[in-house]
């Protein structure tokens, strides 16, 4: 009895009862909460999260989160869409008013100050009032849904913790509320075709004519979910320990193979961490999908390569196990996630080791004629984990597993860092080679179930268990993006001997496996550990025809393609050409090829094969070289490049790139040009990955050579240009800029241009475009041909940089396709280009969502004449912004055009048709 009362003296408690309003989407709760101060500290205020405010205006941290990520949904929504907090009173337990506060820059937090201040050790009852207004679950997932159904998370109030600070966050749409267990009463009040679905244990349901309450009670409670719902959609499977309430797709299985599948990850998940501490565990739909499994067990049923029901355990596994954790340890899910990740990942990789040895990452495809001479056949289902987080670190876009979630790229914090933390957790194993990784995982749930815990305390049980030091795991793989990355400097034979130095190009000093190999067959192994820069091992050297590190691929290694030796063989690895793209195999030299094709109005579709290096992983060193046949030219075309990068960790000073370039297609009937440019590019990105500021600095030399028209021959055929150009990128969703500085040195002119363009998108939903250039000779010796000069609305080309698919058409449908670039004009107006200097001003507004209203003004002097004046405007079709747009001209110099002949041949487009473009569309929200 003393042990209880002493636990309940220190456990939080909170009474709610909480009425809903169906037809205005809104909640009003009457909350006693009963604050016990733990600490070692007086308080003279508390702070509650608000999680439900933070969705009241377009500038909340939320917001700007949804902004940075360019979700169009919440600033777009209507008003009637949005959540919001009304608080009526809040009083102590005398009925005393008390004085709150919201920060200025976290609406979503709420600052109480107490009528006296609260020693360690006392508590304080509040009394709260207050009305939330649901927002839809377009947002989040959690609000109310078009089908009428309300899923909430994080929707009353609850303090945040206090450890000597408060420790409190704004809502990012990240799932990372941090709040200490509380004991809780609920009553809801719902009218009555609504059911109650709730982790919490239901006390009591009264249903009455025009409503229905129903009583939740729970102890030491930390998922506080309730979902109401016109349809019980979901399903009540009991384990030997506790319930399981889920409405998660299930694959049409029947329900005894769901119990048996739910029945088999509680047990799996007892005997390898411990009991879970509470009765009930609801698990649903948007817990799945908030962090769900990335791979092909995501594609539509009847795609799926995968056996019947392995899916559907994935997705109870991945929502289970995280049920698991977050509602028993309580670390700080912004500052620590990457505890409960690792532990995570490492349990979902020994289940399916367990349960589904054999499964592969590809499924039942790897077995199909075709795909099954791929690498990517061969990968192990559990390979995806390594796979997926060195698809971030050879782009040097990974980051450390102590960097707050809310400071990670979408890309690692949803995918890149758990998988890390669930790999090295598996590193430790190998290197290991016992039982510590699981012992300590256990001792660490149990020791620490629903108590305060911090990373130190795993990370002391991992060093305590071990019986090899793993400083390294926590110095650097841990706390810094350090990347490992190993080499086999030298061998030297020295009698049955062979004399192995071994690099560690990161300087990390983590361990590494060296394996002597015959053939394919794996006749030594060994374990390297303290490695100072380089350090040489001696090996017996009986059997081994080939030395490598790393072998079984067993730690996340960034470059393992030179980790090979040979000792009896001419090569390190053998040579190996393969059919499509595939994923790296770093035992073989892999060169590549595959069918490609392009399309010009002069060349017709050409076809061809290209021949490459880069596999699925990006690499440093790339090279493709691409000849193809074109079907209307009736030659050879394509183009060839090699390139070289190198990055910088810890600089604003991103990468540095090299290389050169070549080319050879038509630019007419008949006519040929070949592109020759070596280049240097130069890329700044800020530290602070999250921030899209970026800037590069090209410097190239374009060396152009061109057929002659025997009808109208050409000045200059061939030229070469000595190009520098600067780029500022910050493109937002609410603020857009974009800044380009560029100069051009050639035998017969010389030029310098800048462009600015700036984009704002307002709270009232209006956005305003502004394009402002200017660009002017410093010599030009062309003043009767405007091949090089300034164009008012479709630039020539020269440089070939453009994907004009009809570059020298002059009427028809190719004419009318615009690049925004130099004047950005959409009318065709005279003089059409400028030999001495040009200014444009470019302007568009939308009338109503992608429907704009463009304006264009400009100044154009050409030698021997005096300045003019143009200006067009007409309507702008922004169906996917730089991508995908149509320009109707109305008026402009020419007068009404929309009253002119041949109106449709003034008609211009934006069209993009290159896949890698539009996909980086819809990857930037991750990178």
């Amino acid at each position: 009895m003393l042990l209880a009362l002493g636990k309940s003296y220190s456990q939080n408690s909170t009474s709610i009862k909480a009425i809903l309003n169906d037809s205005l989407k809104e909640m009003s709760i009457e909350q006693d909460f009963v604050y016990h101060n733990t600490s070692s500290d007086t308080l003279e205020f508390i702070f509650f999260q608000d999680w439900i405010n933070a969705f009241s205006t377009k500038s909340t941290p939320l917001a700007r989160r949804f902004s940075e990520e360019f979700y169009r949904k919440f600033h777009f929504a209507k008003e009637e869409e949005r959540g919001a907090t009304t608080i009526r009173s809040i009083t102590n337990s005398s009925a005393q008013s008390m004085k709150w506060q919201r920060p200025v820059d976290s609406p979503d937090l709420l600052q109480i100050h107490l009528s006296s201040p609260l020693a360690p050790g006392e508590k304080v009852q509040l009394n709260l009032d207050y009305t939330i207004k649901i927002p839809s679950s377009e947002f989040t997932r959690y609000g109310y849904s078009r089908d009428g159904n309300y899923k909430l998370r994080y929707w009353f109030l609850i303090p945040g913790v206090y450890d000597g600070k408060w420790e409190v966050y704004s809502h990012k749409n990240i799932n990372d509320q941090y709040a200490l267990p509380l004991d809780i009463e609920l009553e809801v009040v719902i009218p009555p075709v609504f059911a109650a679905i709730s982790s919490l244990e239901t006390e009591n349901i009264l249903t009455e004519e025009n409503s229905r309450t129903v009583n939740f009670q729970g102890e030491n409670s930390l998922d506080f979910k309730l979902y109401l719902t016109r349809d019980f959609e979901f399903d009540d499977i009991e384990t030997p320990n506790f319930h399981v309430v889920t409405n998660l797709d299930d694959d049409d299985l029947n329900p005894v193979m769901k119990s048996m599948l739910v029945r088999r990850i509680a047990g799996y998940l007892e005997n390898n961490l411990g009991s879970y501490p509470q009765d009930n565990m609801l698990v649903t739909k948007e817990d799945y999908a908030a962090n769900p499994f990335y791979g092909l067990n995501q594609l539509p049923k009847f795609l799926r390569p995968f056996p019947d029901g392995f899916g559907y355990d994935l997705q109870l596994l991945k929502a289970i196990t995280g049920n698991y954790l977050e509602n028993s340890l309580l670390l700080n899910p912004r500052e620590e996630r990457w505890v409960i990740d690792a532990i995570q990942i490492y349990l979902l990789m020994g289940y399916v080791d367990e349960y589904y040895p054999d499964m592969k990452i590809l499924g039942n495809l790897s077995n199909l004629f075709g795909i099954r001479w791929f690498h990517a056949a061969d990968l192990e289902f559990n390979d995806q984990y390594s796979f997926l987080y060195l698809h971030m670190a050879r782009t040097h876009l990974d980051q450390a597993l102590v960097t707050p979630r809310d400071s990670l790229l979408k890309i690692n914090m949803n995918i890149s860092n758990a998988y890390k933390a669930g790999v090295g957790l598996k590193y430790i194993e190998h290197y290991t080679q016992d039982e510590t990784v699981s012992a300590s995982i256990q001792e660490f749930y149990n020791k620490y179930k629903l108590e305060p815990v911090a990373q130190e305390d795993f990370e002391q049980i991992l060093r305590k268990n071990s019986g090899k030091k793993i400083d390294w795991f926590f110095q650097d793989y841990v706390r810094t993006d350090k990347r490992l990355d190993f080499n086999i400097e030298k061998v030297k034979k020295q009698g049955d001997s062979l004399e192995v130095t071994i690099r560690d190009k990161a300087n990390t000093g983590m361990p590494i496996s060296l394996y002597g190999l015959n053939d394919q067959n794996i006749v030594f192994k060994t374990w390297v550990e303290n490695i100072k820069n380089t350090k040489t091992v001696t090996i017996p050297s009986e059997n081994i025809k080939r030395l490598a590190l790393n072998y079984e691929l067993q730690i996340p290694e960034v470059n393992p393609r030179d980790n090979y030796k040979g000792v009896k063989t001419f090569l390190d690895k053998p040579l190996q050409v393969r059919l499509l793209k595939d994923v790296e195999d770093p035992r073989y030299y892999q060169v590549f090829f595959m069918p490609e094709f392009e399309y010009n109005l002069y060349d017709g579709i050409t076809l061809g094969p290209k021949l490459y290096n880069k596999t699925v992983l990006n690499r440093n060193f790339e090279f493709d070289i691409a000849p193809k046949y074109g079907f209307n030219s009736q030659t050879l075309v394509g183009g060839a490049s090699f390139s070289h990068q190198i990055f910088f960790d810890e600089k604003d000073l991103f990468s540095i790139k090299y290389g050169a370039s070549g080319s050879r297609f038509s630019f007419g009937y008949n006519l040929f040009y070949e592109k020759f440019t070596p280049f240097l590019l130069i890329q700044f990105r800020n530290q602070d990955l999250r921030d899209n500021k970026r800037q590069q600095l090209m410097v190239r030399n374009v060396n152009v050579f061109r057929d002659q028209n025997l009808l109208q021959p050409l000045e200059v055929p061939d030229y070469s240009v000595f190009n520098i150009n600067y780029r500022y990128n910050d493109r937002g969703m609410i603020d857009y800029l974009t800044g380009n500085i560029d100069f051009q040195l050639a035998k017969k002119f010389s030029k310098a241009s800048f462009t600015v363009d700036y984009r704002k998108l307002f709270k009232n939903n209006r956005q305003i475009n502004l394009r402002l250039f200017g660009g002017s000779f410093i010599y030009n010796d062309f003043s009767h041909s405007d091949y090089f000069s300034f164009a008012l609305d479709r630039p020539t080309d020269y440089l070939f940089d453009y994907n004009y698919y009809g570059r020298s058409e002059t009427s028809g449908l190719f004419s009318q396709q615009i690049i925004m670039a130099e004047g950005g004009f959409k009318s065709q107006l005279e003089p059409e280009f400028a030999n001495q200097w040009l200014t444009t001003l470019n302007a568009s507004t939308n009338l109503w969502k992608w429907i704009f209203v463009y304006g264009d003004v400009g100044v154009i002097k050409n030698k021997y004449k005096n300045a003019k004046v143009v200006y067009d405007s007409g309507i702008r079709l922004s169906l996917i912004a730089d991508y995908f747009e149509i320009f109707f001209p109305v008026y402009s110099n020419l007068g009404w055009e929309i009253n002119q002949d041949n109106y449709d041949q003034r008609i211009r487009f934006i069209a993009t048709l290159d896949i890698q473009t539009l996909t980086g569309l819809f990857s930037r929200k991750w990178y």
